[in-house]
C-alpha cells in the first residue's frame, strides 16, 4: 500500500502488517485531479490544481487528528500499471475499512445550505462512494470550504432515509457486523441509483460489499456485472439475486444481457421489458429490492456450474 507522508507530501510504500494508521479521502473526481506521476514531480502546475488542494487539506486534517499518513485515490495508485490498478480495486474496500478516519469531501455542499444540499450531493450518486460510505467505521463530512458537516454515525438515520441503505449498515459496522446479514438483492439496491463513468465500474465498485475478489478485464462493459453475480452465487448461493426486476417499471436496456422475449404495458402507461437472461445486467434492476430479506434456506441451494445454475 502506498501512503502520503503528511509532513513531506512524499509517497511511501508499506507492505503487510507494517502499514501505519492513516486517514483516507473520499470525494468525487473533478477535471483537475493530481495523478501518481504528477505528485512525484511536485511541479508548480501540479500545485495549482484543485486536486492538489484536496491532498493538502487531507494531510493537514490528518496531522490535526494525530495521524502521520493519508491515502488519496487519485495519486496513491499508479494507474499506468494494469496489475497495480487491478490489485488496488480489489483491495479498495479493505483500505477504506482499515482507515482510522475517512474524510468525505462534498464539493457541492455548503454549511449554510446543508439541510437541502446534503441530500442532493453528487457524492451520494456515484458508484465508488458507496463502499467509501460503508467500509470505514468513522466518516466525517466536509463541505466545499472544508467546514465540518458532522459524521456518518450522527447522520445515519437521515442518510438511511434518503438512500434506503439499512441504518445498521451505516451505524452498526464493527467486528460483529457483516454485510452477509443482508441478502444480496437488498445490497444491490443500495447501488441501484448510483452511476459510474464506465459501465464495468458499477460492478467493480461492489466487490468489497460482497466480499468478492475477481480479476478486471479491459472494456468488458456489463459482462463485469454478470461475472460479479456468478462469483456471488459461487460464494453464497444467495437466491435473492434472482429477484432482480421485481415490480420494476424499467430495464437497463442499453446494457442488458440477453434477448427481449416479452413486453408488458403497466397500468400507468410504462412498459416492462422481459429478457431471457437469468441475471440482471446492472444494479439498477434491483431498485425495488430495498426491503427484501432472506427467504427460507432450501435443502438444495443453487450451485453455479459451467453449464449454468
Amino acid at each position: 500500500m502506498r501512503l502520503i507522508n503528511c509532513s513531506t507530501l512524499q509517497l511511501e510504500d508499506f507492505i503487510g502488517r507494517d502499514i501505519p494508521a492513516y486517514a483516507i479521502l473520499s470525494h468525487t473526481w473533478g477535471r483537475a485531479e493530481v495523478s501518481f506521476a504528477e505528485l512525484n514531480s511536485a511541479a508548480a502546475s501540479t500545485k495549482s490544481k484543485d486536486g492538489y488542494k484536496k491532498i493538502t487539506f487531507t494531510c493537514e486534517q490528518a496531522i490535526e487528528d494525530n495521524l502521520q499518513y493519508a491515502w488519496v485515490d487519485t495519486c496513491c495508485i499508479d494507474k499506468s500499471s494494469s496489475a497495480e490498478l487491478s490489485e488496488a480495486i480489489n483491495s479498495m474496500f479493505q483500505w477504506y475499512q482499515r482507515s482510522t478516519v475517512c474524510y468525505a469531501y462534498l464539493s457541492d455542499v455548503t454549511l449554510e445550505e446543508f439541510q437541502t444540499e446534503f441530500v442532493r450531493s453528487r457524492w451520494f450518486t456515484r458508484s465508488w462512494t458507496l463502499q467509501e460510505l460503508l467500509a470505514p467505521d468513522h466518516v466525517t463530512f466536509f463541505d466545499q470550504s472544508w467546514k465540518r458537516l458532522g459524521t456518518k454515525i450522527k447522520h445515519a438515520a437521515w442518510i438511511s432515509q434518503f438512500t434506503r441503505i439499512d441504518e445498521e449498515a451505516l451505524s452498526g459496522y464493527g467486528d460483529d457486523y457483516s454485510f452477509d446479514l443482508v441478502c444480496a438483492a437488498r445490497r444491490m439496491s443500495w447501488a441501484s441509483h448510483r452511476e459510474a463513468s464506465r459501465v464495468e465500474d458499477a460492478a467493480y465498485a461492489l466487490l468489497g460489499i460482497f466480499y468478492i475478489n475477481m480479476p478486471l478485464l479491459c472494456s468488458e462493459g456489463s459482462m463485469a456485472f454478470i461475472r460479479l453475480q456468478e462469483e456471488i452465487f459461487k460464494r453464497s448461493g444467495d437466491q435473492s439475486l434472482l429477484a432482480w426486476g421485481i415490480d420494476s417499471l424499467e430495464v437497463d436496456e442499453e446494457n442488458a444481457i440477453g434477448v427481449p422475449i416479452d413486453v408488458a404495458e403497466n397500468c400507468d402507461g410504462h412498459y416492462t421489458v422481459y429478457y431471457n437472461s437469468l441475471m440482471a445486467s446492472s444494479p439498477k434492476e434491483f431498485g425495488n429490492c430495498y426491503d427484501l430479506d432472506y427467504g427460507i434456506i432450501t435443502a438444495s441451494p443453487f450451485i453455479l456450474i459451467s453449464g449454468g445454475l
